[in-house]
């Protein structure tokens, strides 16, 4: 524990990120308790409204109030990119053991199947436009796609382990696959892999808020940033809050899951350097 004090004292900028993570975090679970209004309600007498004491971030074109959209919106962003992010960093990370222990045909059937999802820029709208516009295809669009940079990474982090001193003597000595893996290449790759993740998780953010943003992911009358963003431009000059409010909160949250990133990458540079 003391270990731990010391460490937050020392790297301010973790100490930050790990507060502003915790903050949204909060919003994210108790946003039931936390928002003023309902954010479905609708009432056209409040169209439009600017931002006021009652309604602190204003209304959009139904009167719903744009405060509790926002923190609603952070259980449906936030909560929709962790699970993404796991997703993708089990299934990237299990297929690349896979194709780096092994080799041979393995090795070439996966690696050509991450070279042709990764071959075609527009895939992930291509498979959110054949799949129909919702939140759920939008994640299997985008993880569809975003796997293969996790294959590649463990894989080849799984060979340059197969070349080394205590794997090369665990094979010696009869040592199982599946001990081999769990034992000795998982725990190796697991910290690198898990910063990719956190690194990750603001552009893959931005990714879901993107597609929802050109209508093939959430769909109204959801709260999410992405198609707050959608809703608001038409208003660009006539209710800019609708706009400014929405993407202040994608770049808070954005930022802060950069700065953990980054401050874990450092970290983890600091202990093996």
């Amino acid at each position: 524990m003391k270990k731990t004090f010391a460490l937050l004292k020392k790297n301010k900028q973790l100490t930050i990120s790990l507060i502003l993570l915790a903050l949204i975090f909060l919003v994210a679970v108790f946003a039931k308790q936390l928002a003023p209004f309902d954010p479905l309600a609708a009432d056209m007498n409040k169209s439009l409204t600017a931002p006021n004491s009652v309604n602190r971030f204003g209304t959009d074109k139904l009167g719903r109030d744009l405060l509790s959209r926002i923190i609603f919106g952070t259980r449906t962003s936030v909560g929709s990119t962790i699970i993404m992010v796991g997703i993708i960093f089990v299934l990237g990370t299990f297929v690349g053991i896979l194709a780096g222990f092994f080799g041979g045909w393995v090795d070439l059937v996966i690696m050509r199947i991450a070279d042709m999802m990764i071959s075609f820029p527009g895939l992930v709208l291509a498979i959110a436009g054949v799949l129909g516009p919702n939140l759920v295809n939008a994640v299997i669009a985008i993880t569809a796609v975003s796997w293969t940079k996790y294959a590649r990474l463990s894989r080849s982090l799984v060979l340059r382990i197969n070349e080394s001193l205590f794997m090369k003597a665990a094979l010696v000595t009869g040592t199982s696959n599946s001990r081999l893996m769990s034992n000795y290449i998982l725990p190796n790759i697991f910290p690198p892999m898990l910063v990719t993740a956190m690194t990750d998780m603001g552009t893959l953010m931005l990714e879901i808020a993107a597609l929802s943003f050109l209508g093939f992911g959430a769909q109204a009358p959801a709260p999410e940033w992405g198609l707050m963003l959608n809703e608001g431009r038409t208003y660009l000059t006539t209710a800019p809050w609708l706009m400014i409010y929405p993407g202040l909160a994608m770049v808070i949250v954005v930022v802060t899951f950069n700065l953990l990133g980054d401050s874990v990458s450092d970290l983890m540079e600091t202990k093996t350097g």
